[in-house]
């Protein structure tokens, strides 16, 4: 198959995706958020990376400007953790969506992370990684509401992660 000819040149997409984030900063700016075209380039590659490493395939322009406007209104990004906060948080995107089995779409996804992410955690990506979206990810998956506590038949997994 090595006498395939792509359908586009090389690198038009890539570049096509860091214009499209990078006209989100007149979304983002009145927060004081803005990315640099470096910055939305290693966006698109945490993308491709996070998808390859969760075996997921995607079409259109991906869940980059969804995350973006989800969370450009957190009062716990600022300039200074936007970037580094937007990669971890593309990351966890696509890993709860294999572990909550795809039964949650993106908007659902989004608006569970935001809440969190601007609730009990109060910024911390460690917090919503370890607790509310495994949390989240175990009640889809067995039944339950993240709302609840989890009650003793529950504690094998808060004991395996905080292990």
């Amino acid at each position: 198959m090595e006498w395939m000819v792509p359908l586009f040149p090389p690198g038009l997409l890539e570049r096509q995706a860091v214009a499209e984030i990078v006209q989100y900063n007149e979304r983002t700016a009145p927060f004081g958020l803005t990315l640099t075209p470096a910055d939305a380039k290693a966006l698109v590659e945490t993308r491709g990376e996070a998808l390859r490493t969760s075996g997921r395939v995607e079409f259109g322009g991906g869940i980059i400007d969804k995350l973006i406007d989800v969370f450009c209104d957190s009062p716990f990004l600022h300039q200074r953790n936007y970037t580094e906060t937007l990669h971890a948080l593309l990351e966890l995107f696509y890993y709860f969506k294999n572990e909550s089995l795809d039964k949650l779409n993106d908007a659902e996804l989004l608006a569970a992370m935001k809440a969190s992410f601007d609730g009990e955690c109060r910024g911390s990506v460690e917090l919503l990684q370890g607790r509310e979206l495994e949390w989240l990810a175990h009640c889809v998956r067995f039944g339950g509401s993240p709302e609840e506590e989890p009650d003793e038949l529950d504690s094998y997994f808060w004991e395996e992660i905080e292990e």
